[in-house]
């Protein structure tokens, strides 16, 4: 320990930092580029050699071109994963629904051809009603 001073360890902490961040920043171009449907093929193949070759300088170029299309993208993609979230909650909720109103009614008419006590019809009731 005493050949790596404190400050280099410092030192070598930040450069990792600066690593992780820098391949997050290249994660995210690329997921950009390659969700964009706008762009052509070739499009897309020479922004990704581009950012291959010269790292810094593409993705750079990239977040100065594309930066501002990149966040509204962005907010559209996940405005549209919560509208089908929202629409398959609302879908699990009917679903539910429908079928206490199914199974209710099942209770009811076996309690009326005698085939359920009052009391064991109470119980199976309480039951469909709580799920």
């Amino acid at each position: 320990m005493d050949d790596y001073p404190l400050l280099n360890i410092f030192a070598t902490m930040m450069w990792f930092f600066l690593w992780v961040v820098w391949l997050m920043l290249l994660f995210q171009v690329f997921g950009d580029l390659f969700r964009d449907d706008t762009v052509s093929g070739w499009a897309k193949a020479g922004w990704s050699i581009f950012v291959i070759v010269l790292p810094l300088l593409g993705v750079f170029v990239y977040l100065i071109v594309r930066g501002k299309g990149m966040g509204r993208r962005e907010v559209a993609a996940m405005r549209e994963r919560e509208s089908r979230y929202y629409e398959a909650a609302e879908r699990r909720a009917a679903d539910r629904t429908t079928g206490q109103a199914d199974e209710l009614t099942r209770l009811a008419d076996l309690k009326n051809h005698g085939e359920l006590t009052p009391e064991e019809y109470e119980r199976a009731k309480a039951k469909v009603l709580a799920i």
